[in-house]
């Protein structure tokens, strides 16, 4: 992971400042992907440092990538975090020389892929910004922490970083309920981005990424789906800050595949379509 990065402060039109990370993975390329990238921590932790990884994974495999260090719970319960995200997204679209051509893409992993599946669903209600596809890994997304997969790591409703990081997340229960918020549950998932959904055979997170990857393909939209042989440690293991992860390869692999694809089909269907 070789991309280089610079630090940058946004400055919001309401709520306090918020801190990108910019990585220029194909400087010399006006039509390289963008990625605007959300980091993990259970909506409680994290920080661009801690999105590295994954974050120069995408600048590696050609994407320009722009980080945000959202603000997080409890301090910033939802949609705080969800809204800081949004106007990074919209500085992005409008501050990019040469964003009429480069393709825009959301990624995130764990509570961050929470995040990018939430906000390819604002985009896609609000007309815009117009959005290729979007990369979760992990995605943190079932509140009830009651998967199969998240009760065979032994993670559960009580004493579990996921569940904590939800509760401190939503504040209450009632707000589970709503589609930005926990995007699992969301009734209309139709004319969504192309989506690619990785996670791993000892991922806690491994049933929600699937069931959302299956009822988004249900609903008319591309996914590419993968699953990354045990043990890769995820989700923690996406913060890493080791140099090389044994899976470092195959995620840029899928990323750079990925962004020509999601290319592709936005060039045989034409414009973006409008929200059914």
């Amino acid at each position: 992971m070789t991309a280089l990065w610079t630090e940058q402060t946004l400055e919001r039109p309401c709520g306090g400042p918020v801190g990108v990370r910019v990585y220029k993975g194909a400087p010399q390329d006006k039509l390289a992907p963008l990625v605007l990238h959300l980091h993990g921590g259970a909506f409680t932790e994290g920080s661009v440092a801690n999105g590295q990884a994954i974050a120069s994974l995408l600048a590696d495999a050609g994407a320009n990538v722009v980080s945000v260090d959202y603000p997080r719970a409890p301090e910033s319960r939802f949609p705080g975090a969800l809204e800081a995200s949004l106007d990074a997204l919209r500085w992005t679209y409008k501050t990019c020389p040469a964003i009429k051509q480069a393709r825009l893409f959301l990624a995130g992993e764990e509570a961050g892929g929470n995040l990018a599946a939430a906000l390819a669903l604002m985009a896609r209600d609000q007309h815009s910004p117009p959005v290729t596809g979007q990369i979760l890994l992990s995605p943190m997304l079932d509140p009830c922490v009651g998967t199969h997969s998240a009760r065979e790591a032994e993670a559960g409703p009580v004493g579990c970083k996921w569940a904590d990081g939800w509760h401190d997340y939503l504040g209450s229960a009632d707000k589970a309920s709503h589609p930005y918020a926990a995007p699992l549950g969301a009734s209309r998932l139709m004319g969504l981005p192309p989506a690619l959904v990785i996670t791993a055979e000892d991922d806690p997170l491994r049933d929600e990424s699937l069931s959302y990857a299956k009822r988004l393909s249900e609903c008319g939209v591309f996914v590419r789906q993968e699953i990354l042989p045990a043990p890769t440690g995820w989700p923690e293991a996406l913060q890493a800050t080791e140099a090389d992860p044994a899976w470092a390869g195959r995620l840029k692999n899928c990323f750079s595949e990925f962004f020509q694809t999601a290319g592709a089909l936005l060039k045989a269907s034409g414009p973006h379509p409008s929200v059914p």
